[in-house]
């Protein structure tokens, strides 16, 4: 359970953590037996029969007391998900829990182990599957003692390059696809099993999975089951975009890389160097999920149901067919962890890794869930997907007040290149607190999905004292550490350390509010090292940007995009911190009244009515005199004169090492006497447990 206390501004402060409390125990045991009491001396072997005896536990009397299920270590593999439902729910005096032994680990595994390998040419060894033979098992991912393994790419590194495609000179960018010419030599008619093969094509923010259909060698031209929703381009450029090719037998010659030839029902694999094919474990993936917690209606959940140090892991999903997966943030790919009508639910040290998802779907009507000191690692897509019911929907389909505090999340989008750490659509009143999110593709938080000013339920989320790094990594493009679309009052993103944050293209942004976004409070955050600036709004209304430190923006340092007729956002009180020749202000800087006359002058405007607002903040590049700044077009004097930073200051801060993130300040700093408050980052990031 949960403790939980409140601090004198309203922020909630989690602390996990669950003492044991007695009760009745059953036990289970991969060594165990179904038929068997599920008592300490006779455990049961599967999860499915504990909960079946709760059920029976509850129909001879109710629960009176904790109940709760011990998976001693060892393995237990499912080939179908285990299920929960409201006739499984706890109650809150009375919990159920299903933890690991203590001192021991158990892992709930989708996968099944492959066997009877044979040797064969080229080095390579192979194990019928007679399931995929004939069209019931397929997958694609693979595992060797514990380790992921790859399927065949061209080129082995680094990306082909689409040669031309249709609508290269024609807008929208968003232009339905499904053909494009090639280099020559990069795709051949005469692969095996063509129509296996998957083409991944990068580009804006998304990354398509296209399966083969034609190729046609004369013209160098490949055609595709799936229709992609974006042209072939890199970015906005007319240039073509970057792809590579999975799955190709004829490919099959580097250590570690495997095929799996579905007509045939063979896989083949190479093994690396010192893996011995008679003393290694092959583990392929079966179930698509590994627990699904379903409530049945609006009024009937799953409650008080725990999940404590289990490991999760290899679970086999795909996308439908049809779906090439180029959602922003991946809202295609389901979770392995699926919850529908789920409240005072919780998952607490548990590890979900080598996943073929997203780690956690928390679907429509959950509530007031925990999710806490978890481990989400080496995810095809991302760690948690959160959505549920619009401004249109009945309110009981509604999903909010989830905390997701202290987990790491780290190497997602490793299939699902637009996965994202934590992917919040139509939900509100959540907190997001103390994890750390890293190496990942795209951005590490989303939250919104209702662009422009239309009504939206995500509002009132925080979003606290997280470290996000390593996000990006040059793979897409128009990304944020933190991502917020869509009218959003009460959300709140403070005392966040973001850095390192690098698009392949435009866009790799530190805080970025794009389109619609609202009333959103951004205070307390640490943002340095992004490819383009550490805060950036497409377009929104009255966001506040204060006492914020953004700094070593290669590409800019604030960006704006539209100018509409009110305030985008007040930035004060804030420390900007750049060197070399970046840019300080990127984008669209008009200054426009609210009354904008066509055609009048900027110098026309009155001060007070600027559809941005800056003041007391300080700026500071060591390598450049003020009056070589611009603050876009303007000087900083100009910018003053025109009613903007009126009590700004340009002058060093005085930063302990800012080029190795220490933007600790020495006791005399300008900043401070602008009103600054130094940024305590001692706590971000999960807490010790």
């Amino acid at each position: 359970m949960c403790m939980l206390s409140c601090i004198a501004a309203g922020a909630l402060v989690t602390v996990c953590g669950t003492p044991h409390r007695e009760g009745p125990a059953f036990y289970v045991s991969p060594a165990g037996d179904d038929s068997y009491s599920g008592r300490a001396s006779n455990p049961f072997a599967t999860l499915a029969r504990a909960r079946d005896a709760i059920r029976e536990l509850k129909e001879k009397g109710g629960l009176t007391e904790p109940v709760t299920v011990f998976l001693r270590g060892g393995t237990y593999h499912l080939t179908e998900p285990f299920v929960l439902t409201p006739v499984d729910s706890g109650t809150d005096s009375c919990p159920i829990t299903y933890t690991a032994e203590p001192g021991e680990t158990a892992v709930v595994s989708g996968g099944r182990t492959v066997s009877g390998w044979k040797a064969g040419e080229r080095g390579l060894w192979t194990a019928m599957l007679p399931e995929v033979a004939s069209g019931s098992w397929y997958f694609t991912s693979l595992y060797v003692n514990g380790e992921p393994r790859p399927r065949t790419r061209l080129p082995e590194e680094g990306y082909y390059i689409v040669e031309d495609f249709e609508g290269k000179d024609r807008e929208p960018w968003a232009a339905p696809s499904r053909q494009f010419t090639y280099g020559e030599g990069d795709i051949k008619a005469d692969w095996r099993n063509l129509s296996d093969v998957e083409v991944v094509v990068l580009r804006f923010w998304v990354s398509s999975r296209q399966h083969i259909s034609e190729v046609d060698e004369s013209a160098r031209r490949v055609s595709f089951r799936e229709e992609t929703r974006y042209r072939y381009s890199d970015d906005f450029t007319r240039e073509g975009a970057r792809y590579f090719v999975e799955n190709v037998f004829e490919a099959l010659d580097t250590p570690g890389e495997w095929y799996l030839d579905r007509p045939a029902g063979i896989l083949y694999y190479y093994p690396k160097p010192g893996e011995d094919m008679n003393a290694v474990e092959v583990t392929a993936p079966v179930s698509p999920y590994l627990v699904r917690i379903e409530g049945e209606s609006l009024s009937q959940r799953v409650a008080h149901v725990n999940f404590r140090g289990l490991t999760f892991t290899h679970n086999n999903w795909q996308l439908p067919d049809g779906n090439p997966g180029d959602g922003q943030s991946a809202p295609a790919v389901e979770g392995a962890v699926y919850l529908r009508g789920a409240e005072h639910c919780s998952f607490e040290d548990c590890r979900l890794v080598q996943l073929s998802s997203y780690a956690f779907e928390i679907d429509e009507g959950c509530r007031d869930n925990l999710f806490c000191g978890n481990e989400l690692g080496h995810l095809e897509g991302g760690g948690f997907r959160i959505g549920g019911g619009g401004a249109d929907a009945h309110p009981d389909l509604r999903t909010g007040w989830n905390i997701i505090a202290d987990n790491h999340i780290h190497h997602i989008g490793e299939r699902y290149h637009a996965a994202t750490g934590i992917f919040i659509q139509h939900s509100g009143g959540n907190t997001i607190t103390h994890n750390e999110i890293d190496h990942t593709y795209y951005s590490s938080i989303a939250i919104g999905w209702v662009w422009g000013y239309r009504p939206s339920v995500s509002s009132h989320n925080e979003i606290s004292f997280n470290h996000i790094h390593h996000v990006g990594q040059g793979v897409l493009s128009d990304m944020g550490g933190i991502y917020l679309l869509g009218v959003a009052p009460g959300t709140v993103v403070r005392n966040n350390l973001i850095h390192d944050v690098e698009s392949h293209g435009y866009g790799g942004w530190g805080i970025y509010t794009d389109e619609g976004s609202t009333h959103v409070l951004i205070e307390n955050n640490i943002v340095h090292h992004t490819k383009f600036a550490g805060f950036n709004q497409h377009y929104g209304r009255e966001n506040i940007v204060r006492n914020n430190i953004f700094a070593l923006g290669k590409e800019a340092q604030i960006s704006r995009g539209r100018v509409e007729e009110h305030v985008s956002f007040f930035l004060e009180r804030n420390i900007v911190f750049w060197k070399n020749d970046a840019p300080l202000l990127a984008g669209n800087w008009e200054f426009r009244t609210y009354m904008h006359r066509p055609g009048a002058p900027w110098a026309d405007a009155e001060p007070d009515s600027a559809t941005y607002m800056f003041d007391y903040n300080l700026y500071y590049n060591p390598d450049r005199p003020v009056e070589n700044i611009r603050f876009a077009q303007w000087t900083f004097d100009l910018w003053q004169a025109h009613g903007q930073d009126r009590h700004g200051r340009y002058a060093d801060p005085g930063f302990a090492d800012p080029d190795e993130g220490d933007f600790t300040l020495h006791p005399g700093s300008p900043a401070l006497e602008l009103g600054f408050r130094p940024i305590d980052m001692s706590t971000v990031g999960p807490r010790k447990r």
